[in-house]
């Protein structure tokens, strides 16, 4: 069997707010949609339910919720999301 192959996003990468940061990661397996995915200092992970159809549109959605939320809205889950 092989093994699927994971396309990373160049739009990955750090993001620091307020003294936070977190690694926003962007991947999609071959042929299929983004992911979007948050982990925080400690290895907690957020990922969204919802796929997206580029990676712009996953980056976006991320600093969507940044704008929102802030970060710590994010990894806390303090404020309810539209993952």
């Amino acid at each position: 069997m092989i093994d699927p192959k994971i396309i990373d996003s160049p739009l990955s990468g750090c993001f620091a707010e307020g003294g936070i940061t977190v690694d926003v990661r962007i991947y999609r397996l071959e042929d299929t949609h983004w992911s979007l995915e948050v982990v925080d200092s400690e290895g907690t992970s957020i990922v969204w339910d919802d796929l997206f159809p580029t990676d712009e549109a996953a980056k976006a959605e991320f600093h969507r919720c940044v704008a929102e939320e802030g970060v710590l809205g994010i990894i806390s889950g303090s404020v309810p999301t539209r993952h």
